[in-house]
């Protein structure tokens, strides 16, 4: 029989155990949801404010440059850009795999062989040189070059290189997704100091009112119009409306407290523009198709790309059920003595080795790493789904809330500009004597508590256009 028909006989027999029991079932595959082709009750545009920059989305100066020191100083978004940097590194480890590994190698050392063993035996009567025997402790010093080499038959070193590349985009767009959110949640926090801001400076009109009414109330007590009862309901009512401007002041205190932390620095005051709180949002947002998406949303294409990885990494795990094919080789120079240890061609020293391997025996371990592979594959596709899924829910209902917060706005304008009005009636009907202290009072906490529900209202109009923004994908440009 030749000898490569021998040869070709081993390489067949390894192949056919090495895939014989794999078994490798159907492609994974999950129940795909199609996204509708436009939103509810919006025109079907392919223009979306989710492909725009913070910078033209957000026009305030003061809350650009709190964006701009969050975005260099954030310490949440630091770790994520460290993580991109793990990544760049696993790409070019798995890169060096491909190709052929080099050392130097210098080395030395003493053998001693048992006299009544193949060797001491055949050293004992072996000229080393010329009448001197191969000595009882022989050295050994080496000089040279060693390499080894797995090549990727399979790919599987490919699919190993091409799921780091997969992860470290992912990663990518994973920090994309934290300076979305660190974005939107520093101008959340702006609009909330906002709202403080406005809250407080109608609590101080108030207070001054009702301080203005206790003096009124104590005077006609005075002049016997008014009793002892309805200067305490008046004096209580200014100390309430007193602990809810300190409530307010604490609230203003930790708001800014937590842009610092975001923005990755200690407490200190928070600059911003306080009477661009009642300006009009834009009239028209552009939510665009919902096939936008998939390309704006920095989570989505995480997610995408892990599938991608995944994909990878069962073809790793297929290919480990073949056989590896590694070539090892050296070259230098090596003798018993320094003296010798660079003439040549005698000291030269090479070695040139093949080998196949092949699993045989106990593959449950790949079995295994197939199985989670495959597993981790399908939990990819279905956090895609979810992604995509949730990403469409959340873009619908901020369109809804928008919608509705301007309804509400109107209705809320209208209800505080009557009260403010059925104060100032109260007022005179009080001094008139139509009106009783109990009437004033109701009129004035109504008032205070529908100017605040109104500001309230507004901060969430404010709110909505932040969070739709960063629902359709914007806030990482």
């Amino acid at each position: 029989m030749p000898p490569y028909f021998s040869y070709r006989i081993v390489f067949l027999l390894l192949f056919f155990f090495s895939t014989g029991c794999a078994n490798f079932g159907p492609e994974p595959s999950v129940k795909e949801l199609a996204l509708p082709a436009k939103f509810p009750e919006q025109k079907p545009t392919a223009l979306s404010i989710g492909s725009i920059s913070w910078r033209q989305y957000f026009s305030d100066p003061p809350l650009q440059n709190l964006l701009d020191a969050a975005v260099r100083n954030n310490l949440d978004l630091n770790i994520a850009l460290q993580r991109i940097e793990a990544a760049r590194a696993s790409v070019k480890l798995a890169g060096a795999a491909l190709l052929p590994q080099v050392s130097l190698n210098v080395g030395g050392g003493v053998r001693k062989f048992g006299l009544y063993t193949m060797d001491g035996a055949g050293n004992a009567a072996t000229d080393i040189r010329p009448g001197q025997t191969v000595p009882e402790h022989l050295p050994d010093i080496f000089v040279g070059l060693q390499s080894s080499w797995e090549i990727d038959v399979w790919g599987k070193l490919r699919s190993q290189r091409q799921s780091a590349v997969a992860n470290y985009l992912a990663s990518i767009a994973g920090t994309h997704f934290v300076i979305a959110n660190l974005v939107a949640e520093v101008a959340t926090q702006y609009n909330e100091l906002l709202a403080l801001d406005q809250q407080l400076e109608i609590i101080k009109q108030t207070l001054k009112k009702q301080e203005e009414a206790l003096e009124v109330i104590k005077l006609q007590k005075q002049a016997g119009r008014a009793n002892e009862l309805a200067v305490q309901q008046f004096q209580a009512q200014v100390l309430n409306t007193r602990a809810i401007e300190k409530n307010n002041q604490q609230q203003q205190v930790e708001t800014e407290n937590r842009i610092n932390f975001l923005l990755g620095r200690y407490p200190q005051p928070i600059v911003r523009s306080k009477d661009l709180f009642f300006q009009e949002p834009p009239k028209t947002l552009l939510a665009g198709i919902p096939s936008k998406l998939l390309a704006n949303r920095p989570d989505v294409r995480e997610a995408e790309l892990q599938i991608e990885a995944s994909q990878f990494d069962v073809k790793v795990a297929k290919a480990a059920f073949l056989p590896n094919f590694n070539i090892v080789a050296g070259f230098g120079f090596q003798a018993f003595n320094p003296e010798f240890m660079f003439q040549s061609p005698a000291s030269i020293a090479y070695s040139v080795l093949g080998t196949i391997v092949a699993p045989l025996i106990n593959r449950n371990a790949i079995k295994a790493q197939f199985n989670t592979a495959r597993a981790n594959q399908l939990s990819a596709m279905h956090t895609y789904q979810k992604t995509v899924l949730n990403a469409y829910v959340e873009v619908v209902n901020n369109l809804s809330n928008i919608d509705n917060l301007a309804h509400m706005k109107v209705l809320k304008t209208q209800q505080t500009e009557t009260l403010n009005a059925a104060v100032d009636t109260s007022g005179t009907l009080y001094r008139a004597g139509r009106a009783n202290y109990l009437e004033v009072l109701l009129a004035q906490q109504n008032a205070l508590q529908s100017t605040l529900d109104l500001i309230d209202v507004t901060k969430r109009q404010r709110l909505a256009a932040v969070t739709v923004y960063k629902a359709l994908g914007g806030g990482w440009q």
